[in-house]
């Protein structure tokens, strides 16, 4: 029976045994003896046990599709474990997440030939698996696999980077994620080296600041600040962080802060051989603070791109407060405010009240308190949601209107135009904007991509959350969340259930992300998990029903609305 021709996104787990033909050459007998045990005792229980399917078995090799990369990777684990000590048959297995073409009883497309030459490059006994893959798998299990570098395979036109399990050689010095055309820097946080733990706000405000003036120039590509936050407190291997996250360059600091005065000293390494190539210490009164990561940034633009226009570098230069209290306070808001919690986005909001009170001038001041209001509103953590969308749209309004060349106010203002006023054209041309004044904002690029998605235009929505993801490559579970509503929205449930069955164990208590798992079991016909799905979501938000659908959920397409609440309403939502 033929299942047509069927596209889709699938980990592909491709396996071989190593020296089949010297093995069959030594003892035929013995040899088919051995791979008839292996098929029927170890490899088809174990996969049926991951729920995988084999779709080809070729006497000396397998190639089987899973649903969730998490269930190839060990499935592909416990083939290897239940091999080991074997006297002769030793597999070598590749595993990668990719699109696949079904067609007859076959499997065709990038996933199923990038998975067969990974498995070329493993050793016997070994996994080879994508980077790709890797990211897609909890931390514990990605930490099995080790980094063996970019490679060129056959009849793959990129380099393709690799994980390896079991493997005795492991190449130093490769790229996990192939080097941007121009010249790249991650942002590590600053230590910070005062007796207060509370300045660690401020030391990390000033890498962000650093980072910020940086993303202006898009002859830079800057990797979010985000991403290398895991990197803090612990001992800095530079080469193999500039590997994990893509970029030629990388930029460490420390913060000293006493009295009124105040020490940052920075260095700019080449994550390719470890080499300095700029390292400075400025000491200076706090009023001058603004000068000196501007001095940074100014450094490092023309370290990494040569000497740049004058004109140029004063247009990437945006207003700063006169009043380091006000600056503290809004450091204090940026932070919290990406962290996706309730505690966290309400402290964010009277950090940033705050702010305003104290420097009412203060355009990012105004753009963070009006962030904080429309987020506590779209996630219905207030009871005055109305009221908090319209203090949100005046605070992104009057951010513009202090300072239009500032990202963060434009940004305010679209997630205000699009959430709160359905104005979802006014919103994107907003988040555009801000954009174009920040284009290495991986936070910008990940609410478009929900901009998108609500507006109907899923093609640019899965655009944007691809970029996000790039210059996030160490991004939280909330980008899952909006990467899993365009699936589901596009009615790719098949592709949207493994990332939604990820997120909704990092983030158990997100309705929003509850819901969307449970509309997608309802797609899937899986109704027990869909309506257990919502019961949870029902114990978290007793008031979430399809009449309050569209505040959650404010499709601007008639038809994606209809569809969403249709699914919800099979998986047991109430009227």
């Amino acid at each position: 029976m033929t299942e047509g021709t069927q596209r889709r996104l699938a980990a592909v787990l491709a396996a071989d045994v190593a020296g089949y033909s010297r093995l069959m050459g030594e003892d035929e007998t013995g040899t088919l003896s051995a791979l008839r045990h292996l098929r029927t005792q170890l490899f088809a229980p174990t996969v049926s046990d991951h729920r995988g399917k084999i779709i080809k078995s070729m006497g000396d090799g397998w190639l089987v599709e899973f649903a969730s990369v998490v269930d190839a990777v060990t499935c592909a684990i416990e083939l290897q474990q239940g091999l080991a000590g074997h006297e002769s048959i030793k597999l070598r297995v590749g595993v990668h997440l990719g699109d696949i073409t079904h067609e007859d009883d076959d499997i065709y497309g990038d996933g199923v030939n990038i998975a067969a030459r990974l498995q070329e490059i493993a050793e016997p006994g070994a996994i080879a698996i994508s980077d790709i893959a890797r990211r897609s798998i909890d931390g514990k299990l990605a930490a099995a696999f080790a980094n063996l570098g970019a490679h060129t395979l056959k009849n793959i036109s990129e380099p393709v980077t690799a994980y390896g399990w079991g493997m005795t050689s492991v190449s130093a010095g490769a790229s996990a994620l192939p080097l941007p055309d121009k010249p790249s820097i991650a942002i590590l946080p600053f230590d910070n080296l005062s007796d207060d733990p509370d300045q660690a706000f401020f030391a990390n405000g000033i890498a962000e600041d650093i980072g910020t003036e940086l993303s202006r120039f898009d002859e830079i590509f800057v990797i979010s600040r985000n991403a290398t936050s895991s990197y803090a407190g612990g001992p800095l291997d530079l080469k193999k962080i500039s590997t994990e996250l893509g970029v030629r360059h990388v930029l460490t600091g420390s913060v000293r802060r006493a009295l009124s005065r105040v020490r940052i000293a920075a260095q700019l390494v080449d994550g390719s051989n470890g080499s300095q190539i700029w390292a400075d210490k400025f000491d200076r009164n706090m009023e001058d603070v603004f000068e000196i990561q501007d001095e940074i940034s100014a450094v490092i633009v023309n370290t990494l791109l040569g000497k740049l226009r004058h004109k140029e570098f004063e247009r990437s230069l945006h207003k700063r407060p006169d009043m380091l209290d006000a600056y503290d306070l809004v450091l204090r808001a940026t932070v919290l405010l990406t962290n996706w919690d309730r505690e966290d986005a309400e402290t964010a909001r009277n950090a940033a009240l705050a702010a305003v009170k104290i420097d009412p001038n203060f355009a990012r001041a105004h753009a963070l308190l009006g962030w904080a209001y429309c987020l506590e509103a779209t996630l219905r953590w207030v009871d005055e949601i109305n009221l908090w969308f319209e203090q949100g749209y005046l605070s992104a309004v009057r951010a513009v209107e202090i300072d239009d060349s500032e990202p963060w106010a434009h940004a305010s203002l679209g997630f205000a135009q699009l959430w709160g006023r359905r104005e979802y054209e006014m919103g994107l041309a907003s988040l555009n904007q801000a954009i174009s004044l920040n284009p290495n904002n991986a936070y910008f690029h990940l609410w478009i991509s929900n901009a998108y998605c609500l507006a109907g235009h899923q093609d640019e929505a899965m655009e944007a959350i691809q970029i996000a993801m790039r210059l996030h490559p160490n991004h939280p579970p909330i980008y899952l969340h909006f990467l899993a509503r365009i699936l589901v929205t596009s009615q790719r449930f098949e592709e949207a259930l493994p990332y939604l069955e990820r997120l909704v164990k990092a983030m158990p208590t997100s309705t929003n992300s509850l819901a969307t798992y449970a509309a997608c079991n309802a797609g899937l016909g899986r109704m027990e998990m869909a309506r257990s799905a919502v019961q949870d979501v029902l114990r978290l938000s007793p008031s979430f029903s399809l009449k309050t659908l569209p505040e959650q959920s404010p499709f601007a397409m008639e038809k994606d609305l209809k569809t969403y609440r249709s699914l919800l309403r099979l998986a047991g939502l109430p009227e």
